[in-house]
Parts: structure tokens; sequence; C-alpha cells
């Protein structure tokens, strides 16, 4: 009896690794889901935290980076300050955003509420971090709002054919899109942002569709705000993170059974090589699976393969609304954890002193 409890403890600390750094996908389960690493959870293992070991092992590794979007692995941290970077970025990142609209004129079919909702959600090319917070008590100045003009009438192409009946020949401005907002400076706005171009970031957004005789004249306020207020003044379109696949094979997987096992996952995740003449299957790039498990559906499979997540290892993928760049987004998301961290520490410091 003895023997056997001794035999079951040490079957069991041989998983311990497994338990603490990695997710099983299994056919009707997910194993080992939340952090089990903390102190004294496990004899034999030091969880205690120390800086030179978190600044060891802790990386970030960008994998892709474009004008709108970005990928980065983001490695050592736990679920939830990787959530904590997310959340700021969806939320807590400032963006300039049409806030007021002053319609003067609109004799569209389009409502005024309906008109002023679409202007509101068009994206404004302009640094944030170069204006104030709007005091609403106060009309605004020029360090703290940007003014936008649409002003715009539809009328008949007198060069237009008889026999047309296509709009685009028969009418002159009877698409509006965000190409026709304007930019108004106020006050010394022309010459502080003499080299910056502000205005829609996509000019083919369409706004309105008018006819002859349709005209609008409208005057929008820009101001700096934050998502967890509104959508509009998110900076990203999706802000997104995945654990790193890990995919293991048990056993040699030959022939008609690796060329099944290769379909069974994502494009790039299983390849064949030729090992003396036999189609053998090898874990090429885990990276690129999307953990479907559809191999657990075939009975001859299922058990020799293993799929599993890397708890610390995160893949980030950031696509910017292309106000900021999605480089510039991450590092500004960084600074708004960092100043939330050391505000907490300053609480915590002013309690001790009461």
């Amino acid at each position: 009896m003895y023997r056997v409890n001794i035999l079951k403890m040490a079957a069991t600390m041989s998983n311990v690794e497994e338990i603490r750094s990695r997710v099983i996908l299994g056919e009707f389960n997910v194993k080992n889901v939340h952090s089990s690493n903390f102190p004294g959870n496990y004899p034999g293992y030091d969880d205690t935290w120390d800086m030179q070991k978190f600044q060891k092992n802790f990386r970030i590794d960008v994998v892709h980076l474009d004008e709108s979007s970005m990928e980065f692995d983001m490695v050592g941290i736990d679920a939830a300050i990787a959530n904590a970077f997310r959340r700021i970025l969806l939320a807590e990142v400032p963006t300039m955003a049409i806030e007021k609209v002053f319609i003067y004129n609109n004799t569209s079919i389009v409502q005024d509420e309906v008109l002023a909702h679409r202007l509101g959600l068009v994206p404004i090319r302009a640094d944030p971090r170069l204006f104030e917070y709007r005091n609403t008590e106060e009309e605004g100045s020029e360090i703290d709002t940007i003014q936008l003009q649409l002003k715009i009438k539809c009328s008949r192409n007198p060069r237009a054919s008889k026999d047309s009946s296509d709009p685009r020949e028969l009418y002159l401005n009877h698409m509006v899109y965000s190409r026709d907002i304007k930019w108004v400076p106020i006050g010394n706005q022309a010459d502080v942002f003499a080299d910056a171009v502000i205005g829609p970031v996509h000019d083919d957004i369409l706004i309105a569709q008018l006819r002859p005789g349709h005209e609008l004249d409208i005057i929008m306020h820009c101001v700096k705000g934050l998502g967890k207020d509104h959508a509009k003044f998110s900076p990203v379109a999706t802000a997104s993170y995945r654990l790193l696949p890990e995919i293991t094979l048990l056993e040699p997987v030959e022939g008609e059974k690796a060329e099944r096992l290769k379909r069974c996952f994502s494009r790039g995740v299983i390849d064949i090589e030729d090992v003396n003449g036999k189609k053998v299957a090898k874990v090429v790039n885990s990276r690129l699976d999307t953990c479907s498990r559809e191999v657990l559906r075939h009975d001859d499979l299922k058990n020799v393969v293993k799929i599993g997540r890397l708890r610390d290892h995160f893949i980030f993928t950031v696509e910017s609304t292309g106000i900021l760049a999605p480089d510039v987004l991450v590092t500004e998301a960084i600074k708004v954890l960092m100043t939330k961290c050391q505000r907490f520490l300053n609480e915590l410091d002013s309690t001790d002193i009461e």
C-alpha cells in the first residue's frame, strides 16, 4: 500500500510542470485552465515573486507590424495582466472623435440624429497627445477642440446625356463621402498643425446619398475621449490575444494516418516527410493551429497527439482604426497601465501614513 502511494505521488509530481504551465485540450474538457503557480502550492517549487526572475523570463517579440495591424508575443506574464492590457487598448487609450454636430441645413432623407450618429463614428486622424480634455462647462478652444465642416449640395449634371439613367452621370455630388469633411482651424491651429493632415482617416466612407436640391451644411466639433465612455473613441478595431498552441505527437504516425492527421489541423501545422520511403507526420508550426480539436474525432488518432497551450505565452493581435499606428497604441497602453500601478502604490503609501 505504501509503495502504491509512493508511485502515485511520483506520477503526480511528474505532471506538476504540465499542470503549472500548460492548458490541455481534451476530447470533452479543457484541463488546467486556472493559474496554480502561487507560493506554497507545489512542494519543491519556489513560486514566490522575484523581480530578477520576472525580468529574465519576460519578453515581447514583434512578429508582424504594418500601418494598420500588429502581432506580437508577450511571454512570461499572467492572464490577468494580459487581459488588463487588452482592456486598456479597447477602452482607455484616448483619441479624438466627433462629439458635437451642429446641423444648419439637412434636406436629405437621412434624419438629423441618424446623420449625427454616422458622423460621430467616422475615425478622425488627429494625434490626441497634442490636445487636452475638454471642459464641458466651457466653450471649445484650439487646445481641446477640432472643428470640421461638411457643406455640400447636389445638383443635376448639365452635361449628362438625355438617355442616361446612371446617377453617377446624371447628378453632381450625389454621394457624400468622408472626403467631403474639411478641417476648419481654430485659433493658431493652422500654424501648430501645419505639417499634420487633420481629417477623416478614410476618405471613402459613405455618409449619405443626395438628389438634386438636397443639401448638407454641418459644423462638427471633435474632442478627446475614452472608449469606455463611447465606442467612437476606441482606437482599435480589435485587440485580442490567444495562448500559443503546443502540439505533441506521442508516437510516430505514418502512411494514410499521417495524411489524415495533416488534414485535421490548420494549413502549415503538420507536414509529411519521407523517412526511409515512408510518409511520416511531423509538427512544423504549432502557432498556426486554431485548436479546433478535429483530430479528437478520429478514434485511431486521438491518442497519438496531445493538444495544449502555453499558459504564459500570449499572442496579441492589435488592429488600429488608423488614428494612431498600432505600435504607438501599444506604447500608450503600457503607459496607461504604468500610471494605474503608480496610482495604486500612491494610495497604499497614503493609507500607511494615515
